[in-house]
């Protein structure tokens, strides 16, 4: 009986470039196939090595170690031909991990992955070379046609693996395989070197082939049908079992007993489950168990110190289990480690956040800074984090100013060494609706119509194709149309593969020793950052550490308030946001109001309402709130249960054992760690196996439930519970453990929460300068917040040349000015060299005195017609129009002033002149709606005005309510309203497909408010202009979805027609008497002859006679229509002062 073949040259899907093999449908059929052993060669990486591992030992099959790796080419260096290269051994393992690093450390600049021949010399022991087949530099060679080049090509790979070269053959029916495959053999023959069969491995099952084809042409970005892309795969590159292998190479029988041979000569294991914790660095006088303690014990004394903490010994004890716990686990590093990078950033004024997830739990990380939270003030369990009866590795989430997180990363990669920190690897996948758009791209169907299908699949997220189609029009759409079909079937296969390498948001990895010794190391460009191969999971499963440096934006927010408040304050005199009480009656009052916009966490309108019930008026309140704003919490009744019991529902503790426990929260088991406590009081737990208990809860295994039932149960008969009542609590445990959040976590945000709404409510304008500055890109929250301010008192002043900054910035109290970098088309460059010119120069006086100190490089036309059209030039008390129309001449003056400077000739030609005696003539202003719409193109609203307020005392006659009116009005209903009519401007739009056709969700803004507005697409289509007023029939219907009103449209008019169905008069104001009033009857005779449209409103003339005001309606037959060129008509006529249109009877 022969051996079975073993495909050792096997690409898996996270090749990336090609392969739709998934690992653990690999192994199922290399067990299906009766194979002992299987290879996985991914394409120039290793990112599948611990993944591929595991699982191979899960299936019982022995793994083989590799990697399809390009090298240089000595013949032609526009085409890198590759080497299969296999780990015979630990050592072999080692220094290909090294090989690949090596490569990536020195990528070329156009990011093209190869190695040197020389560092496959370097790095060959303990190394299977396989030649590459067709794709091998022996290809190559052959290619040349001298035997001289395919000698040398030969004489290298022996040289540099001796018996460990082999000449790999494919019959997969590709171009030049048979004429290679040919001359290879005859190679063998002559310099006896042993050939082995590949299949060259990318999918599967043959009938893969096609998908494969299109999973190659998204990342090349090409088209499948494209006439001129020739594909180098063939369907027959499908994992074939040892019988077709054996029969395709029945000739050669040596080639497929090789792979056998081959896979016995390769066996590593991997270190798995072992830590790996990094090394402190401190004085080697002085042991790490004993600095660590020595450390801690100082740090709670100071900290009991500066806080007058009389009752000391339970915290003495509280720290000598932790350390004991971090101790026996060799965590001891990994808390310094931490301490270390978090002290520096803080003492580099780098905001740190007080702490993230369970470490809020433990003492010792407040000893250390780590956190800012003192756990036993808020009964936070240590036990939640590193729990002694279950061992796992301890994972600290540090939040760091988002503006200067990579400062603490690269202070960690200097301290440790480059070679032994590095930022993780993630991998983007292929999800449902982007893997619609790719596949529908590369199939070369036209863009609208994949764009449609993506947009019928719900906005969710994990959404799968699978579940998608559980919708209507989807599924209909699948069912009754081909291309439909053909899209969703193709995306079906290719959904959830790795489409390429990323930078996970905040992973740091250190390790004890270099890097390479656990993972190689990758590049995605020539000038990125390093990142490891093994994505965060694998290398814990390798032992590394992962320490969480997130970016918070909160904390950048914060820190700016801070400097804008002691600007110009004295040393001693600052303010100090950690020295604030958390009983500030004002900001409760402030949180009450449900002024929460900007405040962290408590923002939302669904928070807003909980707020507005809950009547906060402690931190523990907010604490709760944190917790309880979640999908299990609102769903299981909990939020109603815990606000009528704060707002003085009856009380139950279920049992007096553990009234103190459910105190703060009411009753209501809230948070996980009074599960634990529970556990521990009641049924005599310990808090190590409370948190086991608190996990199968979560996880709701049916056997490990019924196994900790009993020990619940047995324990609190122990201390004299009753047992139908230790069940009942019991089970009200095992129902809210899956809702109950993790306290530490809540106490620590909630803090955020609390110190963000302190500054809002007691420094108004510093606190909105930053919290503006911290998100000038987006528009949505910028208009958001400055409404917020103007509710408050605060004005947004607009953009001046020459009082702005870069930022938002505060101007006297109720003040704040409009920063520069805030406007769209601007940039960075611009502004700064602005802000330097004024500097320098002093301020602006005029257009030319700003091009002539510039840089008109940077502060080109694009940026000047910005500045313009916010507003930012309005200092030089010309008109915008005046400015935009002076604009091309002034820059080309300043342009050649700037060339006869630089040819020595200075005002030569007397353009300082030309500058004082500039004519200073102005043109009129752009009418409202014009000037309006282009501050909206550059700030991405209105901020002078609202077309709406050309309107207002008109609109009065049509509408029932203004926006804030409606807002407030319906805010707390449940129920549908009447039919009722709005006014606005529509600001956002955004059309979805459902099953009953095209849905419109609309943002409608006037000067007072915005709304959500809903209505059928056909409402609107081709039907309303950008800027223009509307009028809205429908109701109001609470929203569940989004926890707010919504406004469901059934009618929506232009103004303009509204004035047409409605308006029934026209009065005109005019000046000149009875001059001007002939002028205009005859003006208004030429409307109804050049108009066929319905005359619906009589005309009211108000004008004075002699000093007398007189006023006269014409006669019927001098009615006309209102409409919108009409009254634009007369508002041209001079003698027209004011036009009011008439409403009713």
């Amino acid at each position: 009986m022969r051996n079975p073949f073993i495909h050792l040259h096997l690409h898996s899907q996270y090749s990336i470039s090609d392969s739709l093999i998934r690992i653990r449908q690999l192994l199922e059929k290399t067990y299906e196939c009766g194979m002992p052993s299987v290879s996985v060669t991914d394409k120039n990486n290793l990112f599948s090595l611990v993944k591929f591992y595991r699982e191979s030992i899960n299936y019982g099959i022995k793994p083989i170690l590799g990697v399809d790796i390009d090298i240089e080419n000595s013949f032609n260096s526009k085409i890198l031909p590759s080497v299969v290269l296999l780990c015979k051994n630990t050592t072999g393992y080692k220094n290909l991990t090294k090989l690949i690093t090596e490569g990536y450390l020195n990528l070329p600049e156009n990011n093209k992955f190869f190695v040197s021949k020389k560092l496959l010399q370097k790095y060959s022991d303990g190394l299977i070379a396989l030649s590459g087949g067709i794709n091998g530099d022996l290809s190559q060679a052959i290619l040349t046609g001298k035997e001289e080049n395919i000698e040398n090509v030969i004489n290298f790979w022996r040289k540099t693996y001796k018996d460990s070269f082999y000449l790999e053959i494919t019959r997969t029916g590709r171009d030049l395989e048979d004429e290679y495959n040919s001359v290879c053999l005859d190679i063998a023959h002559k310099f006896n070197v042993p050939v082995v069969a590949s299949n060259d491995v990318r999918f599967l099952k043959k009938e893969d082939f096609q998908a494969h084809e299109v999973r190659v042409c998204i990342n090349e970005g090409s088209y499948v049908n494209d006439s001129k892309r020739k594909s180098i795969y063939s369907e027959n590159q499908f994992f074939r079992n040892s019988d077709d292998i054996g029969e395709l190479f029945s000739d050669i029988p040596s080639a497929v007993e090789n792979t056998f041979e081959i896979a016995k000569r390769c066996s590593v294991s991997l270190p798995l489950g072992k830590v790996a914790m990094p090394n402190f660095m401190i004085d080697q006088s002085i042991s790490e168990d004993e600095y660590f303690i020595s450390k801690v014990k100082q740090a709670l004394q100071s900290k009991l110190s500066e806080r007058n903490i009389l009752n000391k010994e339970h915290y003495y004890k509280r720290l000598d289990l932790e350390t004991k716990v971090i101790l026996d686990m060799g965590y001891q590093g990994y808390f310094l480690i931490v301490s270390d990078f978090v002290t520096w950033a803080k003492k580099n004024n780098i905001p740190v956040g007080p702490g993230r997830g369970s470490g809020a739990g433990s003492l010792v990380a407040y000893c250390l800074d780590i956190t800012n939270i003192d756990p036993l003030e808020y009964d936070l369990l240590f036990e939640r984090f590193l729990n002694p009866e279950r061992i796992s590795l301890p994972d600290f989430d540090i939040d760091f100013c988002m503006d200067r997180r990579d400062e603490v990363i690269e202070y960690v990669s200097k301290k440790y060494g480059k070679e032994k920190v590095s930022q993780i690897i993630t991998y983007g996948t292929m999800t449902a609706k982007a893997v619609v758009r790719d596949v529908g791209r590369t199939l070369n169907f036209p863009y609208g119509f994949v764009d449609g299908i993506a947009k019928l699949i719900p906005f969710e997220l994990g959404i799968t194709l699978e579940k998608a189609l559980e919708d209507k029009e989807l599924k209909s759409a699948y069912q009754s149309d081909e291309d439909v079909k053909e899209i969703i079937d193709m995306s079906m296969i290719l959904e959830g593969l790795p489409r390429n390498p990323g930078t996970h948001a905040g992973g740091v990895v250190i390790s004890p020793t270099d890097l390479v010794d656990y993972t190689p190391l990758y590049r995605v460009s020539h000038d990125g950052p390093l990142l490891t191969q093994l994505d965060m999971n694998d290398l814990e499963s390798m032992g590394l550490i992962k320490f969480d440096f997130l970016g918070l934006r909160t904390l950048t927010v914060i820190e700016n308030t801070i400097n804008l408040i002691n600007k110009d304050k004295k040393h001693g005199e600052e303010f100090d946001i950690e020295q604030i009480g958390l009983h500030d009656e004002k900001t409760f009052s402030l949180l009450r109001s449900q002024k929460t916009t900007a405040v962290f966490q408590l923002e939302s309108r669904g928070l807003q309402d909980i707020i507005k019930r809950l009547k906060p008026d402690k931190f523990d309140d907010l604490v709760a709130l944190v917790a309880l704003y979640r999908p299990g919490p609102l769903q299981s009744g909990m939020v109603d249960d815990f606000i009528n019991r704060k707002n003085g529902a009856k009380i139950e503790y279920l049992h007096p054992f553990i009234e103190d426990i459910l105190k703060p929260t009411y009753g209501v088991i809230l948070y996980q760690e009074q599960v634990m406590q529970i556990a521990q009081v009641l049924a005599g737990y310990s808090l190590g196996a409370a948190d086991i208990l608190r996990r199968a809860m979560g996880k709701k295994k049916p056997e490990e439930m019924e196994k900790q039932r009993e020990i619940f149960v047995n324990g609190s008969l122990k201390n004299g519970v009753d047992k139908n009542r230790a069940e009942h609590i019991f089970d009200l445990m095992e129902k809210f453990a899956g809702y109950g959040f993790n306290k530490s976590h809540s106490v620590a945000y909630a803090l955020l929460a609390y110190q963000t709404a302190y500054l809002k409510t007691h420094f108004t304008e510093a606190f909105f300068a930053a919290t503006l500055s911290s998100d000038m890109d987006n528009t949505d929250k910028i208009v958001r917040f400055i409404n917020d301010c103007e509710s408050l008192g605060v004005s947004i002043k607009r953009p001046s040349i020459n009082a702005s900054d870069y930022n938002f910035k505060v101007d006297g109290p109720s003040s704040i000015i409009y920063g520069l970098g805030a406007i769209k088309g601007a940039g960075y460059a611009a502004i700064n060299n602005i802000i330097e010119a004024r500097k320098e120069n002093g301020n602006f006086s005029n257009l030319p005195s700003l091009l002539n100190t510039c840089d008109t490089q940077k502060v080109n036309k694009k940026v000047l017609e910005s500045l313009i059209k916010s507003g930012s030039l309005d200092d030089f008390n010309e008109t915008r129009l005046s400015l935009m129309n002076k604009l091309p001449g002034s820059m080309k003056t300043s342009e050649q002033n700037l060339k006869n400077i630089s040819c020595g000739q200075q005002d030569i030609f007397g353009f300082s002149d030309i500058e004082a005696n500039q004519e200073e003539t102005s043109l009129k202003e752009w009418d409202s709606t014009e000037k309006l719409a282009y501050e909206r193109d550059v700030l991405g609203f209105y901020l002078s005005g609202h077309p709406i307020n050309k309107y207002k005392e008109e609109i009065k006659n049509l509408v029932s309510y203004n926006l804030n009116k409606l807002n407030k009005d319906f805010s707390n209903s449940r129920t549908k309203s009447k039919v009722i009519k709005i006014a606005g401007v529509i600001t956002n739009l955004r059309v979805r497909n459902f099953s009953g056709g095209k849905i419109a969700n609309i943002t409608l803004s006037d000067d007072s408010d915005t709304l959500d507005v809903i209505c059928s697409n056909e409402l609107i289509k081709d039907k309303i202009k950008r800027d223009e007023v509307i009028i809205l029939e429908g109701y109001v219907k609470f929203d569940d979805y989004t926890n707010r009103i919504s406004f469901r449209a059934n009618n929506i008019i232009p103004l303009g027609e509204a004035r047409l169905l409605y308006a029934t008069g026209i009065n005109l104001k005019i000046s000149g008497g009875e001059k001007s009033k002939r002028f205009l009857i005859e003006s208004i005779d030429g409307f109804i002859k050049d108009d066929t449209a319905k005359a619906n409103c009589s005309v009211r003339l108000e004008y004075s006679n002699n000093g007398n005001a007189c006023f006269l309606t014409l006669p019927e037959n001098y009615k006309i229509p209102a409409k919108d060129d009409i009254i634009e008509a007369l508002e041209g006529i001079e003698c027209v002062e004011d036009i009011q249109l008439l409403y009713g009877n």
